[in-house]
Order: C-alpha cells, then sequence, then structure tokens
C-alpha cells in the first residue's frame, strides 16, 4: 500500500531523553491530533555517563536496543512527517558521535541534537497547543539532564532557558548513597537553587500569570495527588507532604507512594528536590499539568493547519465535526446562555475565571451524547467528556464538563464535588445551561421567545412572552417543570410570564 493511499498520514516524533526514549505516532484528522501509539523506554541514558563526560557501553546499548523496536514502527511513515531529536545527554556526552553514528544506521533517519534553547522552545510549542488559558505563562519541564524554564504567551515564548540538572543526574549527585535522608534532601534543593540563580531576577521581572509543569516528573506528581484524593493543582504544601512521606522510607528502593509507579520511584525524589526548589525560589503558588510537551511539540511543527488558533475553539470545532454535532444550534445554546448570565452580571454571578468559557463550551457540546443514543443522552455525554483528550481544558475541567453535561436535561441532582469551578459556580453553570436547552427548544433562532432573566443572590428570575407561552404549550409546561426541579433542589427558580 502507497504512502499516497492514506486517508490521513501518520506523523512521528522521537524523543531521545536522558531518562526515557520516548515514541508518539500521531494522525492529524478533523482539525486535532489523533494519538495511535506512545512507545517508551527507560534507557537511562544519563546514568552512563562516567567523570569524564563519555557514555558507557551499556548505556549506548540499551539505547540502540531501544531504537530497534522504534524502527520497526517508523518504516510505514513518510519521511517527511518524522522528527527525531536528541536532548540533554547527547548535548554533553564526548563520544555522542559514536551513539550517533550506529542509532542513525539503525533508524534510518538522521537525529538532530538540538541545543537547550531549541530544546525549550518545542517544549513551549507543545505546551501552547495542548494546554488552555490566556494570559502569560510560565513553563517548567523537569527531564532526565536538563531542565527547562520558559516563560510565553500564546504561542510566543519570551525567555527560554536550558539549566544542566535534571531527575537522573540529581539521582547520581545527590542520592548517590540511595538514602531518602534529610540531608540528601536539603542538599539536592540547594544544588538546584545554585543553578536556578542566574535567571531568577530576568524571569521576575518578565512575570507570568499561570504557571504549568511538563514532563514525567509533574505527570508522576499529579498521578499521586490524583490517587491519594487530593485536587490536581499542585502547591509547595503538597510538595513537602509528598517530600515526607518519601522520607518515611530509608532507602530508594524501599519507596513506596500511593500512586507512584515503580519505574518512576527511582528518580523521583531527585525529580520533587528540583522541584521544590524551583516552587521557593520564583514563589510559585500553585501549578497544573500540561496536556503536552517535548514530542506534542515536534508533532504541531509538522503539521501546519494547526499552527496559530485559539485552543479551546480549535478543540470544540474538532468534536463538533468527528461526532457531526448541530454547530449552528450549539451557537444557539451557547449565545442564549450568555445572554442570560449577562442578566445576571451585577451579580456577578459566574465571575470566575474560565466560567464562561466552561458554560460555552458545555453549550455547544451538550449534544454529544445524543450520537451514541437518544434513550441515556446525559450518561453518554458525560462518559466521552471524560475520556475524550481536550487539548486546551485540564483533567479537572473535563470531570465538571461531563457532570454537566450528564445532568443537562431531564434528570437533575446536586453536582458532586469537583476542583474546576467553585461549587457555586458550577452549580450556576448547570442552571444557565438547562435554562438555555428549553428556551432554544425549536432549534432556530426567530422562533425563540423573548426573554430577560434577573437574579437575587441564588434566586433566578425568568421573564418570558405571554404570547409566546400560549402559542408553544410544549416548551410552558416545560419551563414550569424546571422552574419546580431547580425549586425543589434548592435553586430558586421564578417563571413569569410577561
Amino acid at each position: 500500500m502507497s504512502h499516497s493511499s492514506h486517508s490521513s498520514p501518520l506523523y512521528a516524533a522521537i524523543d531521545l531523553g536522558s531518562n526515557s526514549f520516548h515514541m508518539l505516532v500521531v494522525r492529524h484528522i478533523n482539525g486535532s491530533i489523533q494519538t495511535m501509539a506512545k512507545i517508551k523506554r527507560k534507557v537511562r541514558l544519563a546514568a552512563g555517563l562516567d567523570s569524564e563526560m563519555a557514555l558507557s557501553q551499556e548505556a549506548m546499548q540499551r539505547g540502540w536496543d531501544c531504537l530497534s523496536l522504534f524502527a520497526e514502527r517508523l518504516q510505514d511513515i513518510p519521511q517527511q512527517n518524522i522528527r527525531i531529536v536528541g536532548t540533554a545527554t547527547l548535548r554533553t556526552a564526548t563520544n555522542a558521535d559514536v551513539f550517533l553514528k550506529h542509532a542513525n544506521e539503525i533508524l534510518g533517519y538522521p537525529i538532530n541534537v538540538i541545543v537547550g534553547e531549541e530544546e525549550a522552545a518545542t517544549i513551549y510549542k507543545g505546551v501552547a497547543h495542548t494546554s488552555g488559558g490566556s494570559g502569560r505563562r510560565l513553563v517548567v519541564d523537569i527531564g532526565g539532564a536538563s531542565t527547562e524554564l520558559i516563560i510565553g504567551e500564546g504561542f510566543e515564548p519570551k525567555a527560554l532557558t536550558s539549566l544542566k540538572m535534571g531527575c537522573v543526574t540529581w539521582l547520581e549527585r545527590h542520592f548517590s548513597n540511595r538514602q531518602l535522608t534529610g540531608a540528601n534532601f536539603d542538599n539536592a534543593i540547594e544544588g538546584a537553587k545554585q543553578i536556578l540563580a542566574p535567571v531568577i531576577e530576568q524571569y521576575q521581572d518578565i512575570g507570568w500569570d499561570v504557571c504549568v509543569g511538563a514532563s514525567g516528573t509533574v505527570q508522576a506528581l499529579q498521578e499521586i495527588m490524583l490517587t491519594q484524593g487530593m485536587d490536581e493543582v499542585i502547591t509547595l504544601a503538597k510538595l513537602k507532604r509528598l517530600q515526607k512521606q518519601a522520607m518515611q522510607a530509608d532507602h530508594l528502593e524501599e519507596l513506596e507512594i500511593d500512586g507512584l509507579t515503580l519505574e518512576r520511584a527511582l528518580v523521583f525524589p531527585s525529580g520533587l528536590s528540583i522541584l521544590i526548589a524551583i516552587f521557593e525560589v520564583f514563589g510559585i503558588e500553585s501549578m497544573t499539568l500540561a496536556g503536552g510537551a517535548l514530542r506534542e511539540g515536534m508533532v504541531y511543527d509538522m503539521v501546519e493547519e494547526l499552527q496559530h488558533d485559539d485552543i479551546c475553539a480549535r478543540t470544540i470545532a474538532s468534536v463538533q465535526s468527528r461526532y457531526q454535532l448541530d454547530v449552528a444550534y450549539g451557537e444557539q445554546v451557547a449565545n442564549t446562555a450568555q445572554q442570560l448570565l449577562e442578566g445576571c452580571s451585577e451579580q456577578q454571578w459566574l465571575n470566575e475565571h474560565n466560567g464562561a468559557l466552561l458554560l460555552k463550551t458545555a453549550a455547544k457540546l451538550h449534544e454529544i451524547g445524543l450520537t451514541i443514543d437518544f434513550k441515556k443522552a446525559g450518561e453518554h455525554s458525560a462518559y466521552l467528556l471524560q475520556n475524550l483528550d481536550l487539548p486546551g481544558y485540564t483533567r479537572a475541567q473535563k470531570q465538571l464538563l461531563a457532570e454537566v453535561l450528564r445532568r443537562y436535561k431531564d434528570h437533575l441532582t446536586q453536582l458532586p464535588a469537583q476542583h474546576a469551578l467553585s461549587s457555586t459556580s458550577a452549580s450556576r453553570m448547570l442552571r444557565l445551561l438547562r435554562l438555555a436547552v428549553l428556551i432554544t427548544h425549536r432549534r432556530q433562532h426567530e422562533l425563540q421567545p423573548h426573554v430577560s432573566v434577573s437574579c437575587r443572590n441564588d434566586a433566578l428570575i425568568l421573564d418570558i412572552d405571554k404570547t409566546w407561552l400560549t402559542t408553544n404549550p410544549l416548551s410552558a409546561a416545560e419551563l414550569e417543570i424546571e422552574s419546580h426541579r431547580q425549586s425543589d433542589i434548592g435553586w430558586s427558580l421564578e417563571i413569569n410570564a410577561i
């Protein structure tokens, strides 16, 4: 089968990192990236560097063995759709050329060892394409032998730094006796602070609004926190708590933390130390996990069509086209929900950061469950939103969207605990969505009634055209039922015919 007959071509990004080698295979479809395969091997290349900075034969062999696995997947992918990069360890190893010569023969494609700045820029691109939010972001990526710090806005990086410390090199330097003592942690944190010192001032002068983590260390942290029932936001207090948990084990080999995988455990304390140092010197209050980093940045670089755009808008459009949703109607519901929200603007009804965005997203995607079946549409919507890859939205936001869409119609119950918005804002978002769906029931803008809304604290008052209620008796009955449903669970809703 020739490549030209593929309906949508495959792309591959390979990253020869200091701790792991990764291969990401994706296809570009309907304006989004669909992951087809992720292959990862812990090669621990950096651990094979001797005091002269030469790679040991064993470490090189581990790398070559891994690449022969990758080579099998590469043979079916068009050459122009392949990117292979080497990072920190291959930048510093004195005999890197020996490793690369044989690696190139195995893969059959050139390997590009990128400088720290370029690695940082590519990581930023991966984060920008997979994380929503506006304003300036500080991105932190702790790799095996280097740590990248980037400040950027939209798709444009404003400061790029790659520092010579990582979870493998810090493991060898500060936990070489494999003991999880206070002294080892202190030295590792202090050592990281010295490396960070030269860039602190520049970064604080530029400033940032949100902080995003990208990398194995931050991902491992989030998995631990979710397993232990905490929310997804990383704070210094939680990092300190995890350090205490880690110090309960004497030796690295005995480290057992709920939610920490065995293969990650070895480099976890060193990665944690670097992250604590970053939080302390930059005074970071909170950090969330990015959807993607280096490999995603490489992929988005290759796919021209996805270059500049509003990430959340692009995600919504992609889901709408994939599930053949009624785009015009989604827009109508979103506009109506927005209009209802504006009626309560004096009370600042949903003024939380991202509140309006999540309401708009829920409105545009609320019928997704119907693509499976009408009968349990809400359940199907919830399942899909919880499990779809939605670049631009965090895990907690997906969770909230799922719970709101589970209840967009008929059955109404209180929302469960979630971490995307305050519980007041989340329930208000659901109430407005339900009303917008009822008011737009006839699916054409010119057929919907004139309404105005006002609110007193949590009570909603909806004034609606009397003539319309008379000529649309089914909608009138539905609105009557809705007023009882909302009032029954403590959300006062009054409907007045005027």
